[in-house]
């Protein structure tokens, strides 16, 4: 039987909605460390284009620190993913391109600070040669499932 981490029967999200399914180890599947391998949703998808470590000014934060870069990532993340009425709770996949794999826990520590276990998306980890600019350590790319308001019936 497969582990559901959270579905439509066990969990809501911030708004009461319940729209996404988690399943951190489909049958035959070895779970994995801090990520679903499957997450399916219904309703508004969004897409979010990969964040790095820039500020409001486009200046880069935490230039060498991986921890400072990527707290800043996950706030850029959580502003675009509001600018779309969206929250961490809706995330269903998120790609993370490092320039060093060790900078993961890093970004793992951010990641949990934001997203509560029980809703951890799936995800992918690729370490590249190199960023947009060379004092930037990691991006973070997310898609994520907005459930669409029911309509609301005609008075009658």
């Amino acid at each position: 039987m497969s582990d559901l981490t959270s579905g439509p029967d066990d969990h809501r999200d911030h708004r009461g909605h319940r729209h996404i399914t988690r399943v951190a180890a489909p049958e035959g599947v070895h779970p994995g460390t801090g990520y679903s391998h499957v997450a399916w949703g219904t309703g508004r998808f969004i897409a979010v284009s990969g964040q790095c470590a820039f500020d409001e000014q486009g200046r880069i934060v935490g230039e060498g620190d991986a921890a400072a870069q990527a707290r800043q990532v996950f706030e850029n993340l959580r502003r675009c993913l509001a600018a779309a009425g969206a929250a961490f709770d809706d995330v269903v996949k998120l790609t993370y391109f490092v320039t060093d794999i060790a900078h993961l826990p890093a970004v793992r520590e951010a990641r949990d600070a934001v997203i509560p276990a029980d809703l951890l998306p799936t995800s992918s980890a690729v370490q590249v040669a190199a960023l947009i600019r060379p004092e930037l350590l990691l991006e973070v790319e997310a898609f994520a499932v907005l459930p669409v308001p029911p309509v609301p019936s005609p008075a009658g």
